[in-house]
């Protein structure tokens, strides 16, 4: 295993850590690169204030996608597991397009944010699915899209003190919010409810699949975001109860 990668991702994305452990071990170290490219996406907004400097930050990894080698801890191991064929571009250039919405002001509509998350969330799933052998990868990509979503629901304090919100406007507007209001303390606990029942939309979309054993971990994020979406306002550390799910659906094969 990719010691760095591993522990970067260990502290930084512990639920897509613990998912990838269930991954074939010959395609485990290319999943958990695929996980720790999507942390470096996230922080390409997250470390900087000008929204201008995210761009730059997320044309930096369309580069290394399209082929530009670059000394780095993520980017290098990114390179080889493209150059063998393990992570195709054509998957992960629509990630980076998706973040990019993340250095605009607010999220205009309901149905930008659905294509925020089936491409980005959602395309990241569809790209292990790939990767571990799904022979419909496709069909994973409500899985990704209602994790992203239970994610973002989660994070909407963490996100308010960075002066930023990513719950769309127009169901904000429905309960008489801006995302103004939510960044400056405002709770958004009724348009959190509503957008926990888009997450729900994506999960029911994903019970038609059905996952192969090897590609079970490509779609154990789900576990999490059904659990997550039934308490969409609680933030805080994972419980021995979310981990021990997640256990359960990687061993049985069963979501």
């Amino acid at each position: 295993m990719n010691t760095a990668i591993a522990d970067l991702l260990r502290r930084h994305d512990p639920d897509r850590f613990l998912t990838a452990l269930f991954a074939p071990p010959d395609r485990r170290d290319a999943l958990l690169t695929l996980y720790a490219f999507n942390h470096e996406l996230a922080r390409a907004r997250e470390v900087t204030s000008e929204p201008h400097m995210a761009l730059i930050r997320l044309q930096w990894w369309r580069e290394v996608v399209e082929g530009t080698r670059r000394r780095h801890e993520v980017a290098t191991p990114l390179s080889d597991a493209i150059a063998q064929g393990l992570l195709l571009p054509s998957d992960l250039l629509p990630i980076i397009d998706a973040r990019e919405i993340e250095a605009d002001p607010c999220v205009e509509t309901l149905s930008d944010w659905r294509a925020y998350l089936l491409t980005g969330a959602g395309g990241l799933s569809v790209s292990a699915a790939r990767l571990l052998g799904a022979p419909d990868p496709e069909a994973f990509r409500p899985f990704g899209a209602a994790y992203g979503a239970a994610g973002l629901l989660r994070s909407v304090p963490v996100l308010a003190a960075q002066g930023r919100c990513l719950l769309p406007s127009d169901v904000l507007a429905e309960h008489g919010l801006l995302p103004e209001a939510i960044t400056g303390g405002a709770s958004p606990e009724p348009a959190i409810r509503r957008l926990a029942q888009e997450g729900q939309a994506f999960l029911t979309a994903g019970r038609r699949v059905k996952v192969p054993k090897p590609a079970i971990a490509a779609a154990l994020p789900a576990v999490l975001a059904r659990r997550d979406l039934k308490r969409p306002a609680v933030l805080g550390p994972r419980g021995f109860g979310d981990r021990l799910a997640v256990v359960v659906a990687g061993l049985t094969g069963m979501l």
